[in-house]
């Protein structure tokens, strides 16, 4: 099998170059339009990468989550979760981040690039409560690269499409996975069964 290892080779089977749409579109900094991108956005990807290597971790909460501070800042809170804190292990000693936002119903995505740090600062903390729970910690996001990204994949895939969503019963759930991992130390049956609950009294 054949591989490409050089820019040359690459770029000799992407012809013809990329357009003025495709390039004019790329910022340092947010225009109002892409600011409301992040509005509207309840999900977000966020990537990161260590000495273990890379991750990438789901974000998600009422649409305008990650708050915009000003062109070139945005603010993440740290929700509760596993406690691994992958993400946040990578960026106390690699601050490159990339965030690929999601809007349900609409085929176009955000991305962000730049360099995080993590505050535990009070006040802020303080001002993304959600009935009464703060984040643990809060991303402070410094921009270096924006644009919008075209329609096509979400198009592809009938995201929002719910005549092609998977039926819940196809999807092996938590509970499988984990008592099969286990050798049936954790009993899958209960673990799907609690979840809800469990989930309900620890979102924030």
């Amino acid at each position: 099998m054949h591989t490409i290892t050089s820019l040359d080779a690459l770029e000799a089977l992407y012809q013809p170059a990329p357009t003025e749409a495709s390039t004019v579109k790329e910022l340092d900094r947010l225009i109002p339009e892409y600011r409301r991108y992040i509005e509207l956005s309840p999900f977000v990807a966020l990537a990161t990468n260590g000495p273990e290597g890379l991750d990438c971790s789901p974000r998600g909460d009422a649409p305008g989550f990650v708050r915009v501070l000003d062109e070139r800042t945005l603010a993440l809170p740290d929700r509760k979760g596993n406690h691994r804190i992958d993400s946040l292990r990578n960026i106390v000693r690699n601050p490159q981040v990339a965030l690929l936002f999601l809007i349900p119903g609409s085929g176009t995505t955000f991305r962000v690039n730049g360099r995080a740090a993590i505050t535990d600062d009070a006040a802020l903390r303080a001002s993304f409560a959600v009935d009464g729970h703060l984040p643990r910690t809060v991303l402070l996001i410094h921009i270096e690269q924006t644009y919008f990204q075209c329609a096509r994949a979400i198009v592809r895939a009938r995201l929002w499409d719910a005549a092609h969503h998977v039926p819940p019963g196809e999807v092996p759930t938590p509970g499988q996975v984990l008592e099969r991992l286990s050798g049936a130390r954790i009993d899958g049956a209960r673990y799907d069964a609690d979840w809800p609950a469990r989930a309900a009294a620890s979102l924030w």
